[in-house]
Order: structure tokens, then sequence, then C-alpha cells
């Protein structure tokens, strides 16, 4: 094997909850007058959720909220989430990531989450791929969001391997930069396929299979 551990982000990856972000935070920026559209939602890919809310307001032209006003937001825009991730189910997830799971697993390959998302583990429940990772590192168990690359490192130890033992697969730009830093390779897709930092370009979490038994 190329490599012997997997490390996943989890939205846009394995899944896509782009559409619940979207509105959760369509919400808050309609209700402050700010203009808010999916180009501005795709800027958030990978990046925590109070630096979410922070590049959200600059285009706020009122008064600059406090750190407890900001909080709030971000909670109430989780709450918004939280309650669309309910409507998620294994049938969220494509067969043919599911398939390419089974062969990693099978092969004795060791999967990770590394994300930077607090409700990794309530989307992981909902739709059924709790069961499937070795090790999950999210953005509670992380001091630094991505582009830091803390999550993947976190991730590689819980699996006992050194980066150079792992590939992490990203969509984006955020996460393959964190990869870097971290000293992983990595395979992007979606939007960050055209990123000069990855090694690998793909379309879906199944090319990682030949990737990993090249």
């Amino acid at each position: 094997m190329k490599y012997k551990g997997v490390i996943f982000d989890l939205d846009g990856v394995l899944c896509h909850t782009d559409a619940f972000h979207y509105e959760a935070w369509k919400t808050i920026a309609d209700r402050l007058g700010v203009p808010f559209t999916r180009q501005d939602n795709d800027r958030l890919r990978g990046v925590s959720r109070m630096e979410s809310l922070e590049l959200l307001l600059e285009n706020h032209g009122g008064e600059a909220f406090s750190a407890s006003e900001k909080e709030r937001l971000a909670a109430e825009k989780n709450d918004i989430y939280v309650r669309l991730l309910e409507n998620m189910s294994p049938a969220d997830i494509s067969e043919q990531t599911m398939a390419a799971l089974n062969t990693l697993r099978t092969q004795g390959v060791l999967l990770a989450i590394g994300s930077s998302s607090k409700n990794a583990k309530l989307i992981l429940a909902r739709t059924g791929l709790d069961a499937w990772f070795d090790a999950v590192s999210d953005g509670n168990s992380i001091r630094h969001s991505k582009p830091d690359p803390e999550a993947f490192l976190a991730a590689a130890g819980m699996l006992g391997l050194p980066p150079s033992e792992c590939l992490v697969v990203e969509d984006a730009d955020a996460g393959v930069e964190a990869a870097a830093r971290g000293g992983f390779a990595c395979a992007a897709m979606g939007c960050a396929a055209s990123n000069p930092a990855a090694g690998y370009t793909i379309h879906s979490p199944a090319d990682v299979v030949d990737l990993i038994f090249l």
C-alpha cells in the first residue's frame, strides 16, 4: 500500500451539507441586512464557525459587534444548522463512497476524519458513518482550525501513523493548505481540485482506492 492511513475531511468530501450551512448563514445575514450569496458561502469551506462569522460580517456596515454578540450569532447559526442536520440519513452517502470505505477497511487501511466542524460526530451518527472510522479529529478536540494542520496531525496521531504514511482527502483550499503544512500528501476534489499544493486530483472519494493501491 502506498499509504497506511487515509484522513478524510467530512463535509464536502464524504457528505454534502453546503445547503444547510448556506440556509443557516443566510438566515443570520438577512436578519442583519448583510448581503450573502452562495458564492460567499463557498468562502467558508473548511473554516471554523467564528472565522466564518467574521467573513460574513465583512459586509456589515453597522456598528461593530461585541465578542458576546458574536458568540450569540454563531450559536444561533449553529442551532439552525443542527436542526437541518437532523434531516440527514445514510441515504446521503453515495453507494460509491460506501464501497470505497469498505474496500479500504477490508484491505487494512486505517481511516480517520479530520474536520474543523464541531458537528462532525452528529453528521457521522446521522449518516451511519460513525462505525467506519478508527479516529475522529474535529472542532471539539482541536484549538486551531484549517489551514492550521492540527486536525490532521491529531488524526494521524490517533491512528499511530506519521504524516508521511497518511493521505488527506480534501475539497477546500484551507484543507489542502493544512495538509501541506502538516507534511501530508493530499488528494483534492471539488472546489480545491485545481489547488497546486495538492499532489493528486480526484473526482470523488471512490478514486482514493486507486491512489492507495498504486
